[in-house]
Formats: structure tokens, sequence, C-alpha cells
């Protein structure tokens, strides 16, 4: 039941249009549109710095942002409505140290409103029964970690927002963690789960790829592969991080993958000599009407190339 003047459910959980943050001087969205399905999880996957824990911030309410529009389960993010329907489980645990596991979530359990039946169902989902009355400073990282991914899972939230909750466990551990994702999202909760881990991208129902703040990628696991003719997600990203590289250092005129008429502003038909419409590669002994392939950049090349564009040579001079 939706909390709020509508009764209207929407198939989205999160909806945003031009979504804009800044940290100081620095842009880290500009008018960033998205809209997340309920009841799948939606794996958000990029390099550190990518603006992947912007976003989720920005989803649950405690991100300051410049401008747009961010709806979480039909009400504004951050809420009131919201406060027992979205949970967020940070990279940093937020547990207390000297008190036990349990001690932990029968805390937080009261704070939330959430049954006591809670308390064991998910120190059990995570793992740790077996160190249920060990204070949180005398475990390890990965399990400081787990208990606060449990105390994000009382009270049955519809929406789970999890900021790399797999993050230094090991693949037995971390399988079983998505096999708790798994069901909770076949029972209608809503996850947005952030990873490194590109092999769990085939976990999820949903990718959305990032990086420097944009989506480069809206897709599904077997979308993934196939658009990029790769056979594992890691060679699939990086394809599609070389793509954008390209895309970027073309500029927005340049359209990726059309071959020979590719070139930067101009079809393949130009000639040389033409000034400083001809195209780019192409110098005095291109002759008209020649096609030229568009020589592929690595990475590393196409951004040198976004950073520092190389002018193309006035009419006569030798292009090489």
């Amino acid at each position: 039941m939706i909390h709020g003047v509508s009764d209207i459910v929407t198939a989205e959980a999160v909806h945003i249009r031009g979504l804009q943050v800044r940290r100081g001087k620095t842009e880290v969205f500009a008018g960033l549109d998205l809209d997340i399905p309920r009841g799948q999880i939606t794996g958000l996957l990029g390099p550190s710095g990518c603006g992947k824990t912007t976003l989720m911030r920005s989803i649950v309410g405690v991100q300051k942002v410049a401008g747009g529009t961010v709806q979480v389960l039909d009400e504004p993010a951050g809420s009131r409505a919201l406060r027992h329907r979205v949970s967020y489980d940070t990279q940093a645990a937020s547990v207390y140290g000297d008190l036990t596991i349990r001690q932990n979530l029968r805390y937080f359990a009261r704070l939330l409103g959430a049954p006591r039946s809670d308390i064991d169902r998910v120190i059990a989902e995570v793992g740790l029964a077996d160190q249920r009355d060990q204070t949180i400073d005398s475990l390890s990282g990965g399990q400081e970690s787990r208990v606060s991914l449990a105390v994000a899972m009382l009270g049955a939230p519809e929406l789970l927002v999890l900021d790399e909750p797999t993050v230094g466990l090991d693949p037995l551990l971390r399988s079983e963690l998505w096999d708790v994702f798994r069901g909770l999202a076949d029972a209608g909760t809503t996850l947005i789960v952030s990873s490194h881990v590109m092999d769990e991208a085939l976990r999820c129902d949903r990718l959305l790829l990032m990086r420097a703040g944009r989506i480069i990628a809206d897709t599904t696991p077997d979308g993934l592969l196939s658009d990029t003719g790769t056979a594992d997600p890691d060679a699939a990203f990086l394809a599609l991080i070389e793509r954008d590289a390209l895309r970027q250092a073309q500029g927005p005129e340049a359209t990726v993958g059309e071959g020979a008429e590719a070139s930067v502003g101009e079809g393949a038909e130009t000639s040389a000599g033409e000034g400083p419409e001809a195209s780019a590669g192409q110098g005095p002994e291109a002759s008209v009407g020649e096609s030229v392939e568009p020589h592929p950049l690595t990475r590393r090349e196409a951004r040198e190339h976004a950073q520092h564009p190389e002018p193309l040579p006035p009419s006569g001079e030798d292009a090489s």
C-alpha cells in the first residue's frame, strides 16, 4: 500500500529525471535519467569513482542534489513515508563494536519495529548463526560487513539498496548471499546491488554500467554478452568501456560502428586537400571517393585524444 495522496502504483521502483549532483566544482551527474523496475535485482557496475555510491545515496535521499527529481516507490526520495520501506547498506559497516551480533540486531529491530523473529532469521541468512554471541570488535572485516547487511534486511523492506555487500567475502559465502538476494527478489523485493565483481553481473536481472557519471549501458546479462560478442562479463565490460571511450574521443557527431562512413564530421567521400573540411586521418595521398577505415583507438589513445585533440592540417600541408 502506498502512503500518500495517490494509490496508483507505478511499475518503477525508482524514477529519476534530470538528476544533477555537484561536489565542489566537480559535476558528478549532469542531468541523469533512469528507471529501475520493481521486484528485480538491478546490478550497478562500474569502476571506482564513476558515481555508483552517489547514485545510491541520491536514491535513498541522503545525497544533496543540485537539480532534477528522484521518485522512490512513488514518493520523493528520502521522505518520511519511505522510512520503513527502503533500507540502505553502506560500504562502511554501521554497527556497534562493543555489542554482540544479536544485541545489535535486537537494538535495530526495536528501532524499526521489526518482529523479534527477524533477528535469528537474518543472522542465519548472512551465515553468522555460530557467531551470534560474539562482539562486533572480535569479528573479521567481512563478518562485520555481514552484520551490517543483516541490519538492512530487518523488517522486510520493499527496496534494498546494497553498496558492494559481498566485497571481501569468500566465493562460497558470496554465492550463498546471492541465493538470499534471489529469494528476496522472487518474493517481490526490489534490490539495487553495486559491485566490482563482474561475474556477479550474471546473477542480476538487469544491469546498469556506469562510467564518469553516465549510464553507458542499460541491459540484461544475456544482452551484455550478445551485444559485445564476448563470452564473459569482464571482457564485455572492457569492450563497452573501449566503445564509450572511442565515442567520446570522436565527439557527439560521430557514430560508432559505421565503418568507413564514420570519419569525423564528413563522409568517406571527402577528397584529400580540401582544407579543414578534409576527413581526419586522410593525407594528400587519399584519392577522391576512397573509403578510409577509421583506425580503432586503444583506451589510452582515446583518453589522450579526448583531452588533447589534434587540429586538422591546413590546406595543402602533409597530414602525416
